[in-house]
C-alpha cells in the first residue's frame, strides 16, 4: 500500500476513560459521560465543548449487547454536542482505533479543527453464552462459526500453529499474562488491578474464611499452570490467557497542530496512521502472523518516518496472550519466531527494553471491545507526558505506538505518536 503524509499536523490535547469493569447499573451513556468529563478536565488550559466540531465514536455491537442501535447521536446528546455531526464506526474490536483514524483524517484534511473521538461498549448485560454469540459475529458466520469456532478457539488455533512452527511453549503465553497483570495492578482504572501474586493471596484468604485448607503454589507460574486455579479454555489457552468481558468508555480530543498549544504546552502529535484488512482466518495460508497488522504498521511507520527501533513503548491488542506475541513480531519489534523468547526473557516488561502494554493491556485493564482502541491512546498520552503514576516507565518516551485489531485480524489499525 502507498504511504502518504498527513495533510496537516494533528495533536491529542486531552484524554479520558471511565472505570473499566462490570457495572450492572450503568449504560454506555453513563460510561461515555464519565470518560468525557475526565477528558474535559485533562485539557491543561481548559476546553469549551462548543468548539468541538464533530464526534467519531467506535462501537462494535450495542444492538446485540444492549438492544440499542444508532448510538453516535445519543452519545452526542448526552455530552451536549448536538447538532454536530456524530458518526459511529464499527470494525469489531478495532472500532475505536479506526474511529481515531477517522478523526485524524478529519482534522488533517482541514475539514475540522477539533473533533472528539470516543469508544463505548456495555457487554455485561448478557449472560456469557450470549456474549460469546455476539462476539462470534466478528468471525465469518458462513464458514467459521458453523464449524464450532469461538474467539478463544480462533486464537488457540493461532497459538497452536505458532508453537508448532517455532517451538514455543505455553509458559511464554503465561508470562504475558503475569506481566500484564503486574502492570494492571498499578492502573486504578483496570478491571483486574491485581497482580497474579495478589490474586493467589486473595484465593488463600477466601479459602480460610470458608474454613477450607489454604491452597499453596510454589510461585506465580505454578498458579498459572494449576488446572483448578487457571482452567483450560481452548488448548493451549487458559483462563488467564483470555481478556475479560468488560463495560467501558473512552474519549480522546484531537485538534489541528496550529491550535494545539492553545490547549496545552505539551500536546502529543499523531504522526503516523495505518489501517489494513485481511481475509478471515480460514482463508489464510499462515496462522502465525496477522497480515493486516504488518501492513498497517508498515504504512504508519513510513508516514511517521520512523522505524520499530525508534518506538519506546507500545500498547498492542492482547485480546489473548498469543495475540501480544504475534503483535510484537508483526510490528517489527522482534524477528518472526522470537516474540515468545522476548516474553519469557522479560524484554517486554515495564522495566525492559521494549515495554508493551504498560496499562495492563486488554488482558488486565479490560476489553470493552468498541472502546479498547481509544483506550490505548489514553495510556500512551499519559506515559508520554509522565502522568502514568506508579506504572510510569523509567525513561523518556518521545515516540509511542498503538496497535488495535478487529476480529481475528480482518482489520488492524496502527498509530504512531510523538512528543516534541
Amino acid at each position: 500500500m502507498k504511504a502518504r503524509k498527513l495533510g496537516r499536523g494533528v495533536a491529542v490535547v486531552g484524554v479520558g476513560m471511565s472505570q473499566f469493569g462490570a457495572f450492572p447499573g450503568k449504560t454506555t451513556r453513563d460510561l461515555f459521560v464519565e470518560a468525557f468529563v475526565e477528558m474535559r478536565g485533562a485539557v491543561d488550559k481548559g476546553l469549551d465543548p462548543n468548539d468541538i466540531e464533530a464526534l467519531f465514536i467506535g462501537n462494535y455491537s450495542s444492538e446485540l449487547f444492549e438492544g440499542q442501535g444508532h448510538t453516535a447521536p445519543i452519545m452526542a446528546d448526552w455530552v451536549g454536542l448536538t447538532p454536530r455531526p456524530a458518526t459511529r464506526i464499527e470494525d469489531a474490536c478495532a472500532s475505536s482505533g479506526v474511529a481515531l483514524r477517522q478523526g485524524v483524517m478529519a482534522v488533517a484534511s482541514g475539514l475540522h479543527d477539533m473533533v472528539l473521538v470516543g469508544g463505548i461498549e456495555k457487554m455485561t448485560n448478557l449472560p456469557i453464552a450470549a456474549v460469546t454469540d455476539a462476539l462470534a459475529t466478528a468471525g465469518d458466520v458462513l464458514y467459521e462459526i458453523p464449524a464450532g469456532f469461538t474467539f478463544p478457539g480462533f486464537y488457540a488455533t493461532m497459538a497452536t500453529a505458532y508453537m508448532h512452527k517455532y517451538g514455543a511453549s505455553a509458559t511464554a503465553l503465561l508470562r504475558v499474562g503475569i506481566k500484564n497483570h503486574e502492570n494492571g495492578a498499578l492502573n486504578p482504572k483496570a478491571q483486574f488491578n491485581q497482580s497474579i501474586g495478589q490474586i493467589m493471596e486473595s484465593k488463600r484468604v477466601a479459602a480460610l474464611k470458608k474454613g477450607k485448607p489454604a491452597p499453596e503454589w510454589a510461585d506465580e507460574m505454578a498458579f498459572m499452570q494449576d488446572d483448578r486455579a487457571n482452567p483450560m479454555i481452548a488448548w493451549p489457552l487458559r483462563l488467564f490467557d483470555c481478556s475479560p468481558v468488560t463495560d467501558g468508555a473512552t474519549a480522546v480530543l484531537l485538534v489541528s497542530e496550529e491550535i494545539a498549544k492553545q490547549f496545552t504546552d505539551d500536546p502529543i502529535y499523531i504522526i503516523g496512521s495505518g489501517q489494513a484488512s485481511d481475509r478471515a482466518l480460514h482463508g489464510r495460508s499462515d496462522l502465525t502472523s496477522i497480515g493486516s497488522a504488518k501492513a498497517a504498521g508498515k504504512v504508519a511507520y513510513e508516514m511517521a518516518g520512523v522505524t520499530p527501533d525508534d518506538v519506546k513503548i507500545a500498547e498492542v491488542h492482547d485480546c489473548f496472550t498469543i495475540a501480544e506475541i504475534l503483535a510484537t513480531e508483526d510490528l517489527g519489534f522482534f524477528a518472526p519466531g522470537t516474540g515468545h523468547e522476548a516474553a519469557e526473557e522479560g524484554l517486554t516488561a515495564r522495566q525492559g527494553p521494549k515495554p508493551i502494554n504498560t496499562s495492563g493491556g486488554l488482558k488486565s485493564k479490560g476489553h470493552p471491545v468498541g472502546a479498547s482502541g481509544a483506550g490505548q491512546a489514553v495510556e500512551v498520552f499519559k506515559q508520554m507526558r509522565g502522568q502514568a503514576g506508579p506504572r510510569q516507565v523509567d525513561r523518556d518516551v518521545n515516540l509511542a505506538l498503538t496497535h488495535n485489531v478487529g476480529g481475528t485480524g480482518q482489520t488492524a489499525v496502527v498509530h504512531v505518536y510523538e512528543r516534541r
